[in-house]
């Protein structure tokens, strides 16, 4: 019976001690990564009929591809955009060993298409337009201070 209540004793230690810990990725720059599921999208009939949830910021891949010769010169460049869900998001990647971070914003009049700007600390800097198939994925233009220019490519 004492051994009954002693082995009760210790699993009952044991889960409440691990309750609390959690795994959660970091990105190299310290930041946790979140990603989240991709929802489908809604049936025309059942989105006018007013059932509205709140939305979920997604975190999105960007790929940047080389559409000139100096451009080449780096190669292809990745980085992230948060869309937030409200015509807003954050964009960050690594260009040339630096981190340039910014914001992305839908265009006025036009919910498809935004801008993205983003600077680094050296004063690089980068300015975007693209146009959004889906909350999820999107493609545009990129131009940087030094010239080069991308093709890029926003989606999951």
């Amino acid at each position: 019976m004492f051994a009954t209540k002693k082995l009760a004793a210790a699993l009952a230690a044991s889960a409440i001690s691990l309750s609390g810990c959690y795994i959660v990725p970091v990105g190299p720059d310290g930041n946790p990564m979140v990603y989240l599921p991709v929802e489908p999208a809604p049936i025309p009939n059942q989105a006018s009929a007013g059932a509205s949830r709140p939305a979920i910021p997604a975190v999105l891949n960007a790929r940047l591809y080389p559409a000139n010769d100096l451009a080449t010169q780096t190669g292809m460049v990745s980085g992230t955009v948060t869309n937030m869900m409200t015509g807003k998001g954050r964009f960050q990647l690594h260009y040339n060993g630096e981190l340039l971070t910014g914001e992305a914003t839908r265009v006025s009049g036009d919910e498809r298409k935004g801008v993205a700007s983003a600077y680094g600390t050296s004063g690089a800097f980068m300015s975007c337009e693209y146009q959004m198939s889906s909350p999820y994925q999107g493609a545009g233009v990129c131009g940087f201070s030094n010239g080069a220019r991308y093709q890029v490519h926003i989606g999951r």
